[in-house]
């Protein structure tokens, strides 16, 4: 290690990122796997303990309780998804080339992004969300959005990243488990970590969470936040979603060996370039690492839950900007580089 790292290190990591253009505000927790780093920071309009929208970080959350659902024999990742979702939702929901694969898609093809199933969230929808025009995007509208979109390859043949997957795994865990996601994710995670701050944005007028940004304009998604629920619509803190990530990593939702199945890379080159597993993302730090970066998720927010093996480090938090995971990534750089 070249140098100590301590707070007046990591305040300056965090400060530098809020110097970046259109980066307003930035909160990173940084720890150990043995617990000898316990520190956070933030900058800009943030403060430590503020709520942030983690967005698409709730990815890791159902996975979290999906595979909590395979330990406990309640279900297995090569389940049809048939088994639990209606007809009229599975009608056509895969078509390609006039053959309706939708019948064979798995829970393991939801959440490894390789169902083929369209992404609703598509550039018209995230052109008018970043205009600012607030809209609910439920389960049944993003089935039927999903619907008018044409599959681009049959279910496991190749990996493209679908927001669609989770609405569709939401589902699954509500009829599996015979309750709302809502209080799935209370009772399976958050009662469960004693998290008095994370919570499920569910309420339009609930205004907590930072606002967060696009490029110099803060937006306001109300409608849209509290529409997505497993696709992204958790909120926590930095030093909450830490704890959540080290009970995630370490064997507390799910036996450790699990991982072990998660780690089946494939490439994504959108949002971003990244691999993508088992309802995990893994993030190249440098083309040395190009499979042996970072490991966890990102938000479209700007936030971030990733673990680093090689240096057993963990980092939490986010810069809050729609396009600012570039900086977020350079943050968790320099400290990694200090442990190498």
């Amino acid at each position: 290690m070249l140098k100590t790292m301590n707070q007046s290190f990591l305040n300056g990591v965090v400060s530098t990122a809020v110097s970046k253009k259109n980066i307003y505000g930035a909160v990173l927790c940084v720890e150990k796997g043995d617990n000898s780093l316990p520190l956070v920071s933030s900058a800009g309009n943030l403060t430590a303990d503020k709520p942030y929208f983690i967005a698409s970080v709730t990815k890791l959350y159902v996975t979290a309780v999906l595979l909590k659902l395979k330990s406990e024999n309640r279900l297995h990742l090569q389940n049809k998804i048939s088994k639990y979702l209606s007809n009229d939702v599975l009608h056509e929901l895969h078509l390609l080339k006039g053959i309706d694969y939708s019948k064979e898609i798995t829970i393991k093809h939801l959440m490894s992004n390789t169902s083929g199933i369209p992404d609703y969230f598509s550039s018209d929808v995230i052109a008018a969300l970043t205009a600012g025009k607030d809209q609910s995007w439920g389960f049944e509208k993003t089935i039927t959005s999903a619907k008018q979109k044409k599959p681009k390859f049959p279910p496991g043949k190749r990996a493209q990243y679908s927001d669609t997957n989770y609405q569709l795994l939401g589902k699954i865990i509500e009829t599996i488990t015979e309750k709302d996601i809502h209080t799935v994710f209370k009772e399976f995670i958050f009662d469960e970590l004693k998290l008095e701050e994370t919570y499920l944005f569910d309420d339009v007028n609930d205004t907590r969470p930072a606002p967060f940004f696009f490029k110099d304009r803060e937006i306001h998604l109300p409608k849209y936040m509290s529409s997505i629920g497993p696709e992204g619509g958790i909120v926590s803190t930095a030093k909450e979603s830490m704890i959540f990530l080290k009970a995630f990593i370490n064997g507390h939702f799910f036996p450790k060996e699990y991982f072990n199945e998660l780690k089946k890379w494939k490439i994504l080159f959108g949002p971003g370039l990244f691999f993508y597993g088992v309802g995990i993302a893994s993030q190249p730090i440098s083309l040395k690492e190009v499979k042996g970066g970072l490991i966890g998720h990102w938000g479209q927010t700007g936030a971030f839950s990733f673990y680093h093996p090689k240096t057993d480090l963990y980092f939490t938090g986010t810069i809050n900007q729609f396009y600012g995971h570039s900086v977020a990534a350079k943050m968790m750089i320099k400290i990694i580089k200090m442990y190498k």
